[in-house]
């Protein structure tokens, strides 16, 4: 069972050392050394960028994700800070983001196992395991044949208000995201039919950042992302009303004259964003 956070502790030479496993994980890592273990499973690999790469395993044809950081090196660390920008040094972000949002009820990825080695903030070592969220399809998938192929109204409604409520609830909690866009909002399909509510799972957790209060800069961020990648998928003057009044929780009329800047920041923000895209993938 994997209910506790496993403590800090420091080896032999004095680097901070932490590491969290379910017992069905740790007899099949066969003993030894259990970090060293996880850093050398192998399987499919998905993503591999600044010393953090995210593959697929089975165990007992049960699906699990790993992602391991493996530092991003003091150059890339202070090219960062030049920049004034945050950058994610290791596993423990997401797995902390995880346990937040389901503290909260956001469907989100199962935690598995988490661990942390070393001290030097530019060669941490870390990883996260979650279990794979199977059978699940992205908003981006799922909408891009909408503009030729429109759905349903109740289910586009639907839809719009669960991606609302969930951008509400983690704005109103001090999360946000960074990544806020349809690619990383998972559809169960089944949750479609027979006229269920559709269920979402929010995903790819390693940016977020969590205060007492979000700031409205991260907000602006958050949505305009959203509004970038809803773009191209059809959405209607109506629909985009529909998500305001939904992720604001008051009349249309309130959304849009008291917080007049806030939604014009929005919007140009998620302009910016898709000139940036355009620039850097011309003819896509």
């Amino acid at each position: 069972s994997l209910q506790s956070i496993g403590k800090s502790r420091f080896n032999h030479r004095g680097s901070r050392f932490m590491i969290v496993l379910p017992d069905t994980l740790k007899n099949r890592l066969g003993g030894g050394d259990e970090f060293a273990s996880v850093f050398s499973i192998e399987g499919k690999i998905y993503k591999q960028r600044q010393g953090r790469t995210t593959l697929r395993f089975t165990i007992d044809d049960t699906g699990y994700f790993l992602k391991k950081h493996q530092g991003i090196g003091w150059k890339e660390l202070l090219r960062y800070l030049f920049q004034f920008r945050i950058p994610v040094l290791s596993a423990k972000n997401e797995w902390l983001a995880i346990h937040q949002l389901q503290k909260l009820g956001v469907p989100t990825m199962s935690p598995i196992g988490y661990g942390r080695k070393g001290w030097n903030p530019g060669r941490l070592k870390s990883f996260l395991i979650t279990r794979e969220l199977a059978g699940m399809v992205s908003l981006k998938e799922f909408c891009k044949e909408w503009p030729a192929s429109p759905p349903g109204p109740r289910l586009k409604r639907k839809l719009i208000e669960k991606v609302a409520e969930i951008a509400r609830t983690i704005h109103e909690n001090g999360i946000n995201h960074r990544d806020f866009y349809l690619a990383h909002f998972l559809l169960d399909p089944l949750t479609i039919h027979n006229g269920k509510d559709p269920r979402l799972y929010l995903i790819d957790l390693h940016r977020v950042q969590i205060r007492p209060k979000t700031p409205d800069r991260w907000r602006v961020k958050d949505i305009a992302a959203l509004y970038f990648s809803s773009l191209g998928i059809g959405l209607t003057k109506r629909d985009r009303c529909r998500f305001i009044t939904h992720y604001q929780g008051k009349p249309l009329r309130r959304c849009l004259t008291e917080d007049a800047v806030f939604w014009k920041n929005v919007q140009k923000r998620g302009h910016k964003f898709n000139r940036e895209f355009i620039r850097k993938h011309p003819g896509h």
